[in-house]
């Protein structure tokens, strides 16, 4: 499929955002561009405090305080209102972050079914979508385990099922395999590529790992808060 007649599922132009610390104001991204098209998998590199992070907030729209102009799948953020907003998150994108922050009391598929009954989805259709989903990636055994109860590659593994649950058009992902061992994280990396591209949804995933980011479609580089 071409991209020529494609909207991209993300697109900022002039992306800025400053913070005031004791009395300096730093700013920490100065003018941001990027736009990613359905199905890309892009890679966000940059040093730990380079704004990745920052970044990420601004696509995911989990704050405010951004200059500049945001559009998710064709919807400008700054148009939207708070009501839109949380609709616009909650219908386009996925959030994997490096600590998996699952629910303690909740088995693995659980934790997968919750935010699409948020969604409005029947629990059974919720239900089959989070066995599919854990079962991809390997953990069609570890249902009913709680995090507890699981490895730290298996806990990210949930998390990354999370993400994907609700179909995003969007994956935005913060060091998702930074806290495991190297040969856990290349393995649920790959996982994680293998379903993101079986699902045909874009992905920003912020890392320091060269390595890891030669794997993805692009890279991009956060550098001194503008992109190259």
């Amino acid at each position: 499929m071409s991209n020529a007649h494609m909207r991209p599922v993300v697109e900022l132009r002039g992306l800025t955002r400053s913070f005031e610390q004791g009395g300096v104001r730093i700013d920490v991204l100065r003018g941001v561009d990027l736009d990613i098209m359905p199905g890309e998998i892009v890679a966000l590199l940059g040093p730990s405090g380079s704004g990745k992070s920052t970044l990420l907030q601004a696509v995911g729209l989990l704050e405010g305080g951004f200059g500049g102009e945001i559009v998710i799948a064709g919807h400008s953020a700054e148009k939207s209102d708070a009501n839109a907003r949380t609709s616009l998150r909650r219908d386009h994108l996925g959030f994997v972050y490096q600590f998996h922050h699952l629910l303690p009391d909740f088995d693995a598929r659980e934790n997968v079914v919750l935010p699409q009954l948020v969604a409005g989805i029947d629990r059974k259709d919720a239900e089959a979508r989070a066995e599919e989903l854990l079962t991809a990636l390997g953990l069609g055994h570890r249902l009913d385990h709680r995090p507890s109860q699981l490895s730290g590659g298996e806990q990210q593994r949930v998390a990354v099922a999370r993400g994907l649950a609700n179909r995003p058009d969007l994956v935005l992902a913060d060091e998702p395999t930074g806290n495991l061992d190297e040969a856990t994280s290349d393995r649920v990396l790959e996982q994680f590529l293998a379903l993101v591209r079986g699902e045909g949804s874009a992905a920003l995933i912020a890392t320091h790992n060269e390595r890891l980011a030669a794997r993805m479609d692009r890279v991009v580089r956060l550098h001194e808060g503008v992109l190259e």
